[in-house]
């Protein structure tokens, strides 16, 4: 069976329009496999698009504000994506004079790009001969090939990526890993794949062993830990609301958020109350009511519960930000849309 050559025409014959295929620019390419970690196709679209109208080459990404990058991605989600594309941008133009690198060898050497990336970029911008492993590679391989190896073990890496590179049409290295991606997502999907129409079913291990279900081999995921986020949405006489930026190493770090209590369980008013005069220790709680609205925000690893707390506070507050003017900063969407219809809600 010539693999790659039945793989790269069904990749002809199926394959997806989109923008970053049409293009041997690294920038823009690296801009799509960024933004396509852990991320539909369909969902970064928008985003891609926007990125390329306000920063068209490297040097502008570069050279924009933290906060406009953010503000950009909002909605995108695993913020720290955004932070370390600015870093790599950054140091491709301070030392790469604005140009990236041509090999495999030196992309993988930048900020935030680690093996798929620098194998993304590298075959797809320069047709170098090296093989693309990602969470699609893995579950065609091993369907194809009867690979058993449980692909959450660390040296499923090499075993995969040995056999992706034994597979590779070195001619066309950029279509044979298009082709590879692009079958997983298309063809030998997660649930339900269409084998019956698969071109590599007479010859495919999974199928002809009915083990489609079995394979890949992944060790099942730990249990979500769950986190109640109390966010108090404080108001003083004149109107303006309190926010503070996320600095601690943890999820949505440098974005934009109202004061914070974090619990492990829910808590009721008097609990608010005492958590305000902690966070706030020169104002004076006048009101509290909880808001009717919640969220729950569930992430690879974790389910943020939040809960929402009406102040109406005597005082100062530590950063006053005039309600209109909240969603002028890099928040958590979530955070965003409630920000959004509250402002909605007090100009009707």
């Amino acid at each position: 069976m010539n693999f790659s050559k039945i793989l790269i025409a069904w990749y002809l014959g199926n394959k997806r329009d989109l923008p970053w295929r049409s293009t041997t620019n690294p920038y823009l390419i690296w801009l799509s496999e960024i933004m396509l970690q852990q991320t539909r196709v369909e969902q970064a679209l928008p985003y891609y698009f926007a990125f390329v109208d306000a920063f068209p080459t490297v040097t502008d990404l570069a050279n924009a504000p933290e906060d406009k990058i953010l503000r950009l991605w909002q909605g995108l989600g695993y913020y720290s994506r955004a932070r370390n594309m600015h870093a790599t941008a950054k140091q491709v133009v301070e030392q790469h004079q604005g140009a990236f690198p041509t090999s495999y060898k030196e992309l993988i050497k930048l900020k935030g790009i680690g093996p798929y990336t620098a194998a993304a970029i590298a075959s797809f911008a320069f047709r170098e001969a090296v093989a693309v492993v990602d969470g699609n590679v893995y579950r065609v391989l091993s369907r194809i090939y009867g690979i058993d190896v449980d692909i959450a073990k660390s040296e499923a890496k090499s075993i995969f990526a040995e056999k992706a590179q034994s597979l590779l049409s070195v001619k066309t290295p950029d279509l044979y890993n298009q082709a590879l991606m692009e079958f997983g997502a298309l063809q030998c999907v997660p649930r339900n794949p269409s084998c019956h129409t698969c071109p590599f079913s007479s010859s495919c291990f999974a199928y002809q062993n009915q083990r489609v279900t079995e394979l890949p081999v992944k060790s099942k995921a730990k249990k979500a830990r769950k986190r109640y986020f109390n966010y108090f949405v404080t108001a003083n006489a004149k109107g303006e609301i309190a926010l503070q930026q996320r600095l601690q190493n943890d999820i949505w770090q440098k974005l934009y958020e109202f004061p914070l209590l974090e619990t492990e369980a829910e808590i009721d008013a008097e609990a608010a109350v005492a958590a305000v005069n902690k966070l706030m220790p020169a104002a004076v709680v006048k009101r509290i009511d909880a808001f009717p609205v919640r969220a729950s925000h569930k992430l690879s690893h974790q389910i943020i519960e939040l809960c929402f707390w009406k102040l109406e506070i005597d005082g100062d507050l530590p950063v006053a930000v005039p309600l209109n003017s909240v969603v002028d900063y890099p928040m958590p969407i979530a955070l965003h849309n409630f920000t959004v219809a509250e402002i909605s809600r007090a100009e009707k």
